[in-house]
């Protein structure tokens, strides 16, 4: 990998580098959303043209194997069992045992899941329509749907959620707003709207400084792009001048924001009440849009498919 560009000096962190080269994923077809869980030292990643999960070492980076489970989009890991949730295009949201290697659980909901995220507090899962109007609310451990939310505008993108008032946050795109979750209600107990940023996609909450950041199109300018950091009250923060960025992952033990997008993967840092701030931009292939951190070693996990058609791939990177 070549040295970032554009790095904060002063910030003590190093610019990615390869750990390894990239490894090819059997079957091409394109990835979606990655997740890591640190406590079992392994990667997700929705290989959904493939239909399977991609389940991938954390240390070694090498594959342990994969999981048909459909068309996979939306990852996400009970800390507790280690099982993984997984969302569709074939509308279902499904529970993944990855040792066993097999689907131990499915929900038809009734439409097409993109993003999914789980509060293990109350042990719901929650999922979103792709290019739709709803939020799936399913229970994990009856793995019944306690309730289809009505969330504004028709293109939710990524979704998160804070763990101490269980709210989630979703990303509108089509509304360039922010949608805000009631846990108790589960319905939409407000909404913000990002107005110096348009076509919202990525969505981090990092709780320890209690701040919502997303990115989109720069409203001004809409060939550049914008990562701006919010208080969950709406209250804006700052902004920062960036690519333009299909989804990013968030280290909460740094508090870094690394963001897929524009051939590159760009890491930005968080701080109480203000903008994020650039550290490095790492070049990659520029069919990586999506990205998974590892608070533990703080690696970042990229994967994609090649857009001369060479295969699908995954790869480690290391600060």
């Amino acid at each position: 990998m070549e040295k970032g560009i554009g790095r904060d000096t002063s910030e003590a962190i190093a610019v990615l580098t390869a750990a390894a080269p990239p490894q090819a994923v059997p079957i091409y077809s394109g990835f979606d959303y990655v997740t890591v869980d640190a406590q079992r030292r392994r990667v997700y990643a929705a290989h959904g043209g493939s239909r399977r999960l991609l389940i991938v070492d954390a240390d070694t980076g090498a594959i342990l194997g994969q999981v048909a489970v459909g068309q996979v989009r939306g990852v996400a890991v009970d800390p507790a069992s280690g099982h993984v949730y997984v969302g569709t295009g074939d509308d279902e949201v499904a529970e993944v045992d990855p040792v066993a290697l097999k689907v131990v659980n499915h929900l038809d909901v009734g439409g097409s899941v993109d993003a999914i995220a789980y509060d293990p507090s109350n042990g719901r899962i929650y999922a979103d329509e792709d290019d739709g109007t709803k939020m799936w609310v399913i229970d994990a451990k009856t793995f019944k749907l306690v309730k289809t939310i009505t969330i504004p505008g028709n293109k939710p993108e990524y979704l998160a959620i804070n763990p101490k008032t269980h709210e989630v946050y979703q990303n509108i795109d089509n509304l360039h707003q922010v949608a805000v979750i009631d846990a108790a209600t589960l319905s939409v107990s407000r909404t913000f709207t990002t107005t110096e940023l348009t076509h919202n996609h990525p969505l981090q909450y990092d709780a320890a400084l209690d701040q919502i950041v997303t990115g989109g199109s720069d409203a001004a300018d809409p060939t550049k792009g914008l990562l701006t950091a919010y208080s969950p009250n709406g209250t804006k923060l700052g902004q920062v001048a960036s690519a333009r960025f299909d989804q990013c992952d968030l280290d909460p033990t740094q508090h870094i924001v690394a963001c897929a997008g524009g051939a590159g993967i760009s890491r930005f840092q968080l701080s109480r009440g203000a903008a994020p701030k650039l550290i490095d931009v790492t070049p990659v292939n520029p069919g990586v849009h999506t990205t998974a951190i590892d608070p533990k070693t703080h690696a970042v996990f990229i994967v994609w498919a090649d857009r001369d058609g060479k295969g699908d791939f995954q790869q480690k990177l290391l600060p």
